[in-house]
Formats: C-alpha cells, sequence, structure tokens
C-alpha cells in the first residue's frame, strides 16, 4: 500500500501562523470553502497541508508536545534559523549534529507549534 502524507497546522490565530510561514518559506493559503470550519490549504511547492483555529486548548508546558512533528529540509540551516527568530519565533532544541547525515533542529513557531529543521550535510558531526 502506497502511503501518502498531509500536515496540518493548528494556530490559535491562523492569520498570525500564515504570514509566519510564507514569510519563513514562501508558502501560499487558500480558504476553503463549504467546510463546517474554517480551514485554509497550504500550498507549500510540494506536501499539501492545512491551516486550521486550534479546537482546543494546548497541553501545559511541562507536559510536552501533543503532536506529530514535522521537519522541513532547507539548504542554509544557519539563515533558516535566524529568520525565524525574526518572525518571532522561538528555539525548542538547538541545532546539532546526525552524524554523516544532517544537521536538525527543532523551533516553535508563532502559535507554540514544535517543527523541525534540516539542512542536510554528510560530514556533519
Amino acid at each position: 500500500m502506497e502511503t501518502h502524507f498531509y500536515f496540518e497546522i493548528q494556530a490559535d490565530n491562523v492569520q498570525r501562523a500564515a504570514s509566519f510561514y510564507k514569510e519563513l518559506f514562501g508558502w501560499e493559503f487558500e480558504k476553503v470553502e463549504g467546510l463546517p470550519i474554517e480551514y485554509w490549504n497550504i500550498h507549500t511547492g510540494g506536501m499539501f497541508g492545512g491551516l486550521l483555529q486550534r479546537p482546543a486548548k494546548m497541553p501545559p508546558p511541562e507536559y510536552g508536545a501533543n503532536a506529530f512533528v514535522n521537519s522541513i529540509q532547507v539548504d542554509d540551516f544557519d539563515a533558516t534559523a535566524r529568520k525565524i527568530l525574526e518572525l518571532n519565533g522561538e528555539i525548542a532544541l538547538p541545532k546539532f549534529a546526525v552524524p554523516g547525515k544532517c544537521w536538525q533542529g527543532y523551533f516553535l513557531d508563532t502559535e507554540g507549534n514544535t517543527f523541525g529543521l534540516f539542512e542536510v550535510d554528510q560530514t556533519a558531526k
């Protein structure tokens, strides 16, 4: 069976979240009509996603992430990390080497959602 992947981002403020990801990655957002909730398709140029109002309060921070965390490949980890901070994102776990594979790190978006970045680098150690 072939597996397909789709992601969703839940946000307390969908306009703020859309602005964050549009500025960071150039993603486009298109409102979907005819659904029982407000929902936006996310056009990434690759993977397909959606954005919606968070339906319930987030768990307290000491409970950890209540999510399926996605990591996004970038060409320049450090430049992207700086841009995340400029857009009011936060570092969740600083950059580290996955030896022989890549540089990886985790961040929080403006809505408190965790996401990862990785830059392929076979010399990482």
